[in-house]
């Protein structure tokens, strides 16, 4: 993501240094179930610029982890992404060992609405690194009880808020740069998986 010319490092003028990941764990991939709205709904999501990004509202993921069941919302963020929806999401380790905002899943929607969630693929969205993106947060409903150790960690201990509040805060009370670049919706985007494994194609 370094060298890419949309990157956040590359955008806001960040210092790179490596993206930081929990060990790959099997047990956090699981199967889900697709419960559609009967018809997709608009849906608002706080930004940490405290506007609210416009969404739309597909269904819940219904799956089990860990002999539990939760339920997860799974959003369209407009036009320009085609079949791509995602999954943004905060857990017991958001604030502390993963970005306190939320993290994204993203997946391609298909017509058995069955999928393979796999939390170790969970990434930060762009505003995590930098001030120039503006990112949508997970809703209330997205938060998981339970820790979900697994994908990619808090970049740095001065980007990582405790919750979205505390994001939408740290923004304001940041200095602000004297030439401002204008700034840019981060819309979920796919990355390469780490450690080059390949993303099936069947979802």
């Amino acid at each position: 993501m370094a060298g890419d010319p949309e990157s956040p490092f590359i955008v806001g003028r960040v210092p790179f240094h490596p993206l930081q990941y929990f060990a790959p764990d099997s047990s956090y991939i699981v199967r889900a179930k697709l419960e559609r709205r009967p018809t997709p709904e608009e849906a608002y999501l706080r930004t940490n610029r405290d506007n609210q990004a416009v969404m739309r509202y597909i269904g819940d993921l219904a799956f089990a982890l860990e002999g539990e069941s939760f339920r997860l919302r799974l959003y369209h963020a407009g036009e320009g992404v085609g079949a791509s929806v995602f999954v943004p999401f905060r857990d017991r380790t958001s604030g502390r060992e993963s970005y306190g905002a939320g993290r994204y899943l993203t997946l391609e929607l298909n017509e058995a609405d069955d999928y393979e969630l796999d939390f170790n693929r969970a990434f930060n969205p762009y505003c995590a690194y930098t001030d120039d993106f503006e990112c949508p947060f997970p809703p209330a409903e997205n938060d998981l009880p339970v820790e979900i150790r697994a994908g990619e960690k808090a970049w740095a201990e001065d980007r990582n808020p405790r919750s979205p509040s505390s994001a939408v805060l740290g923004r304001a009370r940041r200095p602000a740069p004297a030439s401002t670049p204008p700034s840019r919706p981060s819309r979920p985007r796919r990355r390469p998986a780490k450690g080059g494994r390949t993303r099936r194609k069947s979802r």
